[in-house]
């Protein structure tokens, strides 16, 4: 092979850092944003927040003369002199001239506290943020029962058992056997009669229902726990304790067999099982909200919808003039070349998150252009959107677009969004235009929240109810769309009246 040099044109994309930092900015939510922003504020001494009414523009500052940025100065200092002088008469006033050397500040000064502290114990306890779980919740009161060192042991198994929604997951046979294996002391003439006498305790504890095998005996303990005289509480320990599967089906006819009932006795059992707590450890739940912030703020001013940045999820960036006047171009000390690179890294941070603002509006006004119905007359409205779309729109790849809309909200007067709520697929009519997924499960919830509660909808009939609309939609869609938004079928929505 013989060796030859040659020369060849081309042209490829390359990434650079610039770039790469524009699209990492373009794809971070409003939390993750304001924590890169304090990051960089925190790296870059060049970088200092601000509101633009606190210093002016670049351009009202060429505008500004040198007397008057003089005679400026001079007015600051005076006033910064007055209040200075002010201060020290005040505070000298105030200062007794003579002390004795056994006094105490208390003594000659009132001593205040802020309004936010508290010298007795509640103020710890009031900002302590960690919440009470379940097992807390369970233990504390396992503490102010009497017991044996051995039911002590297995309560606090018990108790480890049970997860967020209130069940025991873990069986006695299991307890007693690891406790025969670590404790054989203890244990070792232990029967299985005595852990379930501990776990009967345990479930009358608060929340009630807690610590239950099944759902059956959860309901059965909350049933107990009612007053004698309540109407027909027998035949509704009976239903929860031997038929709760025919209640699950929905098998009415079974149950008033068995049970030996009419339909309105039936009802009213049925109607005092559904005010029962199903899911005990649901009411300690030791989960915290998740607060949304908007990026985006949606508004009809003068009859036209507009949309704005919500300007306080990130703060105002600006360029320290103080350390920017300190770049001598003719030096290149070790200094200077430091203050010049965070200069220039401090400039392309601010314009990666110009070009995100400028892209997020961009990319939200033409949402709100193409899905003004929706904000109108809600739901039901909704073109099919996809991101091609608004891509060809506002003259972007798709997947730039992608990138906006993700972890992005936009606050409506119909509630808040995520921007990837406003795209859909389409699904054909007949008049041969298109309807939109999610005006679809509009209707179908519609449908069945007008159901007869006794007649339900089938998925096949809201397939012919919606073609009579005009719309096609199969029976396998329908079930598709029903299942999404949490709806039981047909034979678990039926009732006796």
């Amino acid at each position: 092979m013989k060796q030859s040099l040659q020369l060849k044109m081309g042209q490829h994309l390359t990434m650079t850092p610039q770039l790469q930092q524009a699209i990492r900015l373009l794809q971070l939510s409003t939390l993750d944003l304001q924590h890169e922003i304090q990051e960089a504020l925190d790296s870059n001494p060049m970088l200092e927040t601000g509101d633009e009414s606190d210093e002016p523009s670049e351009a009202q500052r060429e505008i500004t003369t040198p007397s008057e940025d003089h005679d400026f100065a001079e007015s600051n200092a005076s006033k910064d002199e007055n209040i200075d002088n002010s201060a020290v008469d005040q505070w000298s006033d105030s200062i007794p001239e003579d002390l004795s050397t056994d006094s105490s500040w208390e003594d000659t000064f009132q001593s205040t506290t802020s309004s936010g502290q508290r010298d007795d114990d509640s103020f710890f306890e009031s900002n302590d943020s960690a919440e009470e779980t379940l097992q807390d919740h369970l233990n504390w009161q396992l503490n102010l029962t009497p017991m044996s060192p051995a039911d002590q042991l297995i309560a606090e198994a018990i108790i480890d058992g049970i997860d967020n929604e209130g069940y025991l997951r873990t069986t006695t046979e299991e307890i007693l056997e690891h406790f025969k294996e670590s404790e054989p002391d203890l244990f070792a003439e232990a029967e299985l009669d005595e852990v379930e006498a501990v776990l009967h305790r345990i479930q009358q504890f608060d929340p009630p229902g807690v610590a239950s095998r099944d759902l059956g005996e959860c309901l059965s303990i909350q049933l107990r726990q009612l007053p004698a005289d309540t109407p027909l509480l027998s035949q509704a320990l009976t239903l929860c304790k031997q038929y709760i599967h025919l209640l699950g089906t929905r098998d009415y006819k079974q149950l008033l067999r068995k049970l030996r009932l009419k339909e309105d006795q039936l009802q009213a059992i049925i109607v005092l099982i559904q005010s029962l707590n199903p899911y005990p450890g649901s009411m300690i739940s030791s989960s915290k909200a998740e607060y949304v912030i908007p990026d985006v703020y949606v508004e009809k001013f003068q009859g036209v919808w507009t949309v704005r940045l919500n300007q306080e999820s990130s703060p105002n960036l600006r360029i320290n003039t103080s350390y920017a006047d300190l770049i001598r171009r003719a030096d290149s000390s070790a200094d200077n070349t430091y203050l010049k690179n965070h200069l220039q890294e401090a400039r392309w941070f601010i314009k990666s998150l110009q070009s995100r603002n400028e892209t997020l509006l961009k990319v939200s006004s033409q949402i709100i252009e193409r899905q003004s119905e929706f904000l109108e007359h809600g739901e039901e409205a909704m073109k099919p959107m996809v991101l091609h779309d608004i891509a060809e729109a506002v003259e972007m790849h798709e997947s730039t677009i992608s990138r906006v809309t993700t972890q992005k909200y936009m606050h409506t007067p119909r509630g808040i969004f995520e921007l990837k709520y406003f795209f859909s697929s389409h699904v054909s009519t007949n008049d041969g235009g298109a309807a939109s997924s999610t005006a679809i499960r509009a209707v179908i919830k519609k449908m069945i929240a007008a159901e007869s509660t006794t007649k339900p909808l089938s998925d096949n009939k809201i397939a012919q109810l919606l073609d009579q609309e005009g719309i096609q939609v199969a029976r396998r869609t329908v079930a598709k769309y029903r299942e999404a938004m949490g709806i039981a079928p047909s034979n678990e929505r039926k009732c006796l009246v």
